[in-house]
């Protein structure tokens, strides 16, 4: 494999990993928000429950967005391998 064809694949892979690793974390966090709001059900008064769902969203967004990014990078990284490896 020549140096050029090496630095080819190396991009792609990065590229791939980058971008799944961003979208993995935006629907990460997505689905995180949405499964803690649903806590925020049980409150008896709509004060209640908005202040429930902005106590808990940011918490929820962090944890979310940096287990989907993690894994979107390692997915991303491994496909992109398979996609750019020699036959």
């Amino acid at each position: 494999m020549s140096k050029k064809s090496s630095q080819k694949r190396l991009l792609i892979c990065t590229f791939l990993a980058l971008a799944s690793g961003f979208f993995g974390g935006y629907i990460g966090g997505q689905i995180s928000v949405q499964a803690h709001s649903q806590n925020c059900q049980n409150q008896r008064w709509d004060l209640f429950k908005a202040g429930c769902k902005i106590a808990i969203a940011p918490g929820a967004m962090w944890q979310g967005s940096t287990t989907g990014i993690w894994t979107g990078s390692v997915l991303g990284a491994f496909f992109g391998g398979l996609v750019t490896r020699k036959e």
